[in-house]
């Protein structure tokens, strides 16, 4: 079973937050409030935020921009998940992707499946690393995001969290750009 350990002092991530979205501004962006509320309760810094129109090219430019600052480790996204003809997040981001977490669809419709159902199928939640940036596509829902920060993204991001969690290998994400530059 997973743990704190409070031996371990808790190490402030830089983290952007992305809202995918044709109707939503900042004033009335729930799902991002949601996000930024929560990873700033649990200590870590707001390092950018913006919302983007559902198009596969402005998502991905804003996530290859976020990617390529050093004052970003991850990057959190919210919306265009689903299956409509405008849901095109994980269309823009996973072609990016040079490791894919398909642990993280799988344990987020576990933890929506309790919530909503089956309708938890109607999400193409999707994770993975571009370069040396931790980068989740979340559904654009609050509940959603409730969901993915205190059931997955909480822990994760906790330096502190045991048996195992992504801040103690973030340093060694870039090894294979190490190796072939010896």
């Amino acid at each position: 079973m997973s743990r704190i350990d409070e031996s371990r002092r808790f190490i402030p991530l830089n983290i952007a937050v992305l809202t995918v979205s044709d109707t939503r501004v900042l004033e009335d962006d729930k799902s991002g409030d949601v996000l930024v509320g929560r990873l700033e309760k649990a200590g870590h810094a707001l390092a950018d935020r913006a919302i983007v129109k559902d198009d596969a090219p402005a998502i991905a430019d804003q996530v290859q921009t976020w990617v390529a600052r050093d004052d970003v480790d991850i990057v959190i996204t919210t919306g265009g998940t689903g299956f409509t003809g405008r849901d095109v997040t994980p269309d823009a981001i996973e072609p990016l992707f040079e490791k894919r977490m398909d642990g993280f669809s799988t344990l987020f419709h576990q933890i929506s499946f309790e919530k909503i159902g089956t309708s938890s199928l109607q999400s193409r939640a999707t994770a993975g690393l571009i370069g040396t940036t931790f980068v989740f596509c979340l559904p654009g829902s609050p509940g959603a995001c409730k969901d993915g920060w205190d059931g997955i993204l909480q822990y994760q991001l906790d330096y502190r969290h045991m048996p195992c969690n992504f801040v103690e290998i973030m340093p060694r994400l870039d090894e294979h750009l190490k190796r072939g530059a010896g």
